[in-house]
């Protein structure tokens, strides 16, 4: 039976998918497990690496129920990217919990680095600020905290890595410890300009190279999975991080094209191209390497860390609805937001305020406030923050944008792209497939496989379902964004 597919497995912060796609970008098998998420104590967010691979061995099982392993000409992984785990090479047993990048443990930590003067060295290297958003400090207080870490370390029996490594690591039955540009460049502990894991970086996080996986580039034969697992060894041909990956399938192959995702949280990019620039606020990030690293792209990128994620809450935490997709109704229900600003400031605040002492924040709130009113002001937050991404990133790029490109599950609510397209200005356009990070994973390892023969072939088929139009005039829609800049600012600052 003809390879005739490529599997891309999309390892997300709050579940697992994975999706087979054909040439033409057809899905052709689409299966998802949500899976736990640990809050130990505040501020702390985890999870647990043996329950991620086994829901993702699950969706594998009934994609291959569906599809024979034959007929997959390679894999694409993509992956939740700071989230970071310790495990034992010789059982293949993670250490404890993994630490997921929303946790702020060690933002104590980071903000000693600020104070020590440090801040412009490490953006220096690396294109990020220090903060607990990123793995190194994550690393570095696994291996102080869990009992026997730095032992094994020692004895060369210590790997860490993102998801994408440990699932990679699982997949190849242990014969593989990898990782690809895109993820190690959110590490802290990656030069971006000499595309290696930085020295000086790693004696400053105390953490010892040996443990860290070897990187590849985004796309190319990275490793190939056991043949016990599926009957037959298959290439894993891609690795990028899920913004990235989600980049790469909007076509964001030049600069002045920005895609916006919403997820769990938002993730704004701008490729600019081979060579790394830096600018105050935003990250300048690793976009991916095509065939070999010194082939490298690099993006701007600005970072929300809950988005998304407040919906969940409200579902979840408040039990406003049962199903995120309830949101959109009840906003509409309300002719506007009758003054109620919600900053999900959950974990802190990203760009362009790097404030890891904010905190969740309600205000404008009366006797007639209802759980309307919430939801609403959730979705709006999604677009104001936004907002607050693609005017710096406009501002370091020296130019407006004339369009945004979306995705992510969140952008199926058209009241949400409406506001969006009317706070900006601009039209947003919606693809036919949300799942872009999934199919940014599948273009790479496509390409690498010879499902297409370049990046160009790959995004020429990229569909659109929507263009949503600015319909709200400028002055009010100013007026609406100066209301959440006073929101933002009654929230910084509070846990102090």
């Amino acid at each position: 039976m003809a390879s005739e597919y490529i599997l891309a497995l999309d390892l997300g912060t709050t579940g697992n998918r994975a999706i087979v796609f054909d040439r033409d970008q057809n899905r052709i098998s689409q299966f998802y497990e949500e899976f736990p998420q640990i809050y130990p104590k505040p501020g702390w967010v985890e999870h647990d690496a043996e329950h991620i691979w086994s829901s993702t061995e699950r969706v594998l099982r009934k994609t291959f129920r569906k599809i024979s392993p034959k007929q997959i000409r390679a894999i694409g992984l993509t992956n939740q990217r700071e989230t970071v785990l310790l495990w034992s090479a010789d059982t293949g047993r993670p250490l404890g919990h993994a630490i997921v990048w929303q946790c702020r443990r060690t933002a104590a930590f980071c903000e000693g680095l600020k104070k020590r003067g440090l801040s412009g060295e490490i953006h220096r290297h690396t294109g990020l600020f220090p903060d607990a958003y990123f793995s190194a400090s994550k690393i570095r207080w696994l291996l102080e905290n869990v009992k026997g870490a730095r032992r094994l370390a020692e004895k060369g029996s210590l790997r860490a890595g993102t998801i994408d490594s440990w699932i990679a690591w699982k997949l190849s039955g242990g014969r593989a410890h990898v990782t690809d540009v895109s993820n190690a460049s959110r590490t802290l502990l990656f030069n971006i300009h000499t595309l290696r894991w930085d020295d000086e970086l790693l004696k400053l996080f105390s953490i010892p190279k040996g443990i860290l996986p070897e990187i590849v580039p985004s796309s190319g034969i990275a490793a190939e999975t056991d043949p016990k697992l599926f009957g037959r060894e298959i290439p894993i041909a891609g690795i990028a991080g899920d913004q990235q990956a989600a980049a790469f399938a909007q076509g964001c192959t030049a600069p002045g094209i920005i895609k916006n995702t919403y997820g769990t949280g938002l993730f704004l990019l701008e490729n600019i191209g081979s060579r790394p620039r830096l600018t105050h606020h935003l990250l300048t990030t690793v976009a991916w390497a095509l065939g070999s690293l010194d082939r490298a792209e690099y993006a701007f990128e600005g970072s929300v860390f809950i988005a998304g994620a407040a919906i969940q809450w409200l579902r979840d935490g408040l039990r406003l609805f049962k199903s995120a997709s309830e949101s959109e109704k009840l906003a509409c229900s309300l002719p506007s937001n009758e003054g109620v600003y919600f900053v999900p400031a959950f974990v802190g605040l990203g760009t362009p305020y790097w404030d890891p002492s904010a905190r969740g924040t309600i205000l404008g709130l009366t006797r007639g406030s209802s759980g309307a009113h919430l939801a609403r002001a959730a979705l709006e937050a999604m677009a104001y923050q936004t907002r607050d991404l693609v005017e710096i990133m406009s501002r370091a790029s020296g130019k407006p944008f004339k369009v945004l490109k979306v995705d992510g599950g969140a952008a199926a609510n058209d009241f949400l792209l409406q506001f969006q397209a009317d706070l900006l200005g601009i039209p947003i356009v919606r693809p036919k497939i949300l799942e872009t990070t999934a199919l940014g994973a599948a273009g790479l390892a496509g390409i690498a496989a010879g499902m297409w023969s370049a990046s160009g072939e790959f995004q020429r088929r990229l569909k659109s379902d929507r263009i949503f139009k600015p319909k709200l005039s400028r002055r009010n829609a100013d007026a609406l964004y100066k209301g959440w800049g006073r929101a933002v600012s009654r929230a910084r600052g509070w846990a102090v």
